[in-house]
């Protein structure tokens, strides 16, 4: 009977420190690797770069196009985008032109 009474009284003391522990350890592996973990935010902040590439890479077309369509304004017609874009059109050169083709994914008219 002693015996197990020591038992049963060892048993009462080690389990709420087994609990506390396994709650710590619950929460340590939730801030790790958890859906708003340490992990996650590195997939987040990798995320957020990657879409800001992306953004100033977008930007960056935007400005140019909106540089060639500045050029083709009734109130000012630049010549050079003019004709580019009649020759382009046209499918023709002028004999001393030097024409250098470019791949599908660079030209910027089709």
């Amino acid at each position: 009977m002693a015996i197990a009474a020591s038992l049963k009284r060892k048993l009462r003391a080690a389990v709420p420190p087994l609990i506390f522990m396994a709650l710590t350890g619950y929460f340590a592996w939730n801030a790790t690797s958890g859906d708003r973990g340490l992990k996650a935010y590195a997939a987040r902040q990798e995320m957020l770069r990657t879409a800001q590439a992306d953004l100033a890479q977008a930007e960056a077309e935007r400005d140019a196009w909106d540089r060639r369509v500045a050029g083709l304004h009734n109130s000012h017609l630049d010549r050079d985008t003019l004709d580019e874009r009649a020759r382009a059109m046209l499918n023709l050169t002028d004999p001393a032109d030097i024409v250098v083709p470019y791949p599908a994914k660079d030209r910027l008219f089709n």
